[in-house]
């Protein structure tokens, strides 16, 4: 009798990542979570100049939900509560996002574990809120109870002609040269120095979990370096990511990201801000980790938002992938990833954040400082 040997295979070979998890890895979830966030609600930004920061958001494709003297509500296609807040103050800078809970009964859980408390929200949208502060000193609110606007009119993906089926006939195709109207915010990106400890806060705290982690080539088994996080909404499907976070010399803001129709509708969204004269930081391209086609912008404050498409949905039962870190690793095709999108342009204050982050008890020390710039320079 004979038989057949067949080889085992690695279940992320093919589907998100070529490796998964080795033993007394990082499991990606926390075995006890507080609550269970549902979704980011919105991101909040200070900035001196409301006027400039409408005329950027409607040429983005924003809808500006409400205004007042002192703040700005924008917000997206798709029904749900506002999803940008920019208030207006002396200097530009992130203030933090806030995070959707499920039920109003998870405020009070969420209080009761950290020693806050829930408040009303005395302004625009409404509801409840728990105000924290995560291991990074970035400010974090959950929220409850907000406005939830119904949908606006969106923009149609248009119809394609492939190899193997026709939908257009006698028809041309001609894309608007139009803003690309945001339907909904995808994810936001942080800085941080005390990446495990920022990274298992949101995991006990907002019941996240891990979809792909990045470590430095060499260093796997000093753990990883980046996690790209989602909700878990248990069989329901949820964004690849929604939160993703990073060791670096900086702490705070990278990017957010908001979700157009359709390649036609990013691309000529992007040659409307163009011919504005706005700054493109990255793209066209499409990403490995999530698989978004993406398209980076520098608003009139220098923040960095994306606009993306087609990004994957996993439910609550994928675990997480692993990969080395690398610039060459972040897009599967488009143009190499700009120094401007990688924060690597040389300059005073870049040098003032390395010299901080490595007289101070965190994990970056000259060694992994010098292999994550070889990551950004891969």
């Amino acid at each position: 009798m004979t038989s057949t040997t067949h080889p085992i295979q690695d279940p992320h070979h093919g589907l998100h990542s070529e490796d998964g998890a080795r033993r007394d890895e990082h499991s990606g979830r926390d075995p006890q979570p507080v609550i269970k966030a549902v979704d980011l609600a919105w991101l909040e930004f200070v900035k001196p100049d409301l006027e400039r920061a409408e005329t950027f958001a409607r040429d983005f494709g924003f809808t500006v939900a409400a205004r007042t003297p002192h703040a700005l509500y924008l917000r997206a296609t798709l029904p749900g509560p506002h999803c940008l807040v920019i208030r207006r103050g002396p200097a530009s800078r992130f203030l933090g996002p806030a995070f959707l809970a499920a039920d109003r009964s998870d405020l009070d859980r969420l209080a009761e574990a950290t020693g806050r408390r829930v408040r009303p929200l005395r302004e625009y949208g409404g509801g409840h809120v728990v105000d924290l502060l995560d291991p990074s000193g970035t400010p974090v609110r959950v929220v409850h109870g907000v406005t939830e606007h119904p949908a606006l009119p969106g923009q149609r993906p248009l119809p394609l002609n492939t190899g193997g089926h026709a939908t257009r006939i006698n028809a041309t195709q001609r894309a608007p040269r139009e803003p690309a109207r945001i339907e909904r915010l995808g994810h936001v990106v942080l800085s941080t120095r005390s990446f495990r400890r920022t990274l298992d806060w949101y995991l006990h705290h907002l019941g996240m979990i891990v979809s792909d982690f990045l470590h430095l080539d060499g260093r796997r088994h000093q753990g990883p370096t980046m996690a790209f996080i989602r909700c878990d909404r248990g069989g329901e499907p949820a964004d690849h990511h929604t939160l993703a976070i990073h060791l670096g010399p900086d702490t705070g803001y990278v990017h957010s990201a908001y979700q157009v129709a359709d390649l036609d509708a990013l691309a000529a969204g992007g040659a409307y801000l163009a011919e504005r004269g706005y700054r493109r930081s990255w793209g066209i391209g499409r990403h490995i980790q999530g698989s978004q086609i993406f398209d980076y912008w520098r608003d009139p404050d220098r923040f960095l938002v994306e606009h993306f498409t087609d990004g994957d949905l996993f439910d609550n039962t994928l675990e997480p992938g692993w990969a080395a870190m690398s610039a060459s690793g972040l897009a599967q095709w488009g143009p190499p990833a700009t120094r401007d999108f990688l924060g690597a342009t040389p300059s005073p204050a870049l040098l003032r954040k390395v010299l901080t982050a490595l007289r101070e008890d965190n994990e970056i020390d000259p060694a992994r400082l010098k292999a994550l710039m070889k990551a950004m320079s891969s």
